[in-house]
């Protein structure tokens, strides 16, 4: 029986740190696709919200992304960012990534990106069911089909779900990378670190058998 080896990457499509980490994540999946599969783990960051940002929560949210912005030198819209009366929710632009994901697999990455780039360097509302479909139809997915699987109760209990699984495991913060082989999980990053800094420890990981228990 053939071992498989698995990255694991805790994201959310509207978490700031998880923007800066697109670059890394993305030269991951680059160099290491012949030798570990990668799988997305929607995390619920804000699952739900339904009051409108405060003056002082926009505040604070936005220095979080000029220090995303100044470690990863990702763009980010600031002029009209998190309008007054914006409704943080994370649910819908989890839930699309995970109908494109049943609609068509090898897309999830790329739509999960195009949701990130969308929000923080376009400054378009991707809790809007309208939006995201239109972000679908970037990629070939006809609007119709999207929404009819984004309105899904299987896509809803299927995103709740990605976020009862992350709890379970215990990411309590993202972006979180663990690694996996036969012998269990190895925590690779809680939180953002170049690729520079990741490549060495995936590297030993790699040369591990896949049956030890992994140290990075």
């Amino acid at each position: 029986m053939s071992s498989q080896r698995i990255l694991w990457y805790f994201a959310d499509p509207m978490c700031s740190w998880c923007w800066g980490f697109a670059p890394v994540i993305s030269a991951i999946k680059e160099t290491y696709a012949a030798q570990m599969k990668v799988a997305l783990m929607l995390g619920g960051l804000r699952p739900g919200a339904t009051e409108p940002m405060t003056p002082e929560s926009r505040a604070e949210i936005l220095h979080h992304w000029r220090d995303v912005h100044s470690a990863s030198a990702q763009p980010f819209a600031f002029e009209g960012a998190l309008p007054e009366g914006f409704v943080y929710d994370t649910e819908p632009a989890a839930r699309a990534v995970i109908a494109v994901s049943e609609i068509e697999p090898q897309t999830t990455f790329g739509y999960f990106k195009s949701v990130q780039a969308a929000f923080y360097a376009e400054g378009q509302d991707v809790t809007r069911a309208d939006v995201l479909a239109a972000l679908a139809e970037g990629h070939n997915i006809d609007k119709p089909r999207f929404l009819e699987r984004f309105e899904s109760d299987d896509a809803r209990n299927l995103t709740r779900r990605h976020f009862e699984m992350t709890q379970e495991t215990g990411v309590r913060g993202f972006p979180t990378v663990v690694l996996q082989n036969d012998a269990g999980g190895t925590l690779l990053t809680n939180g953002y670190r170049p690729f520079a800094e990741l490549q060495p420890e995936i590297e030993k990981w790699l040369a591990q058998p896949a049956g030890e228990k992994g140290q990075v």
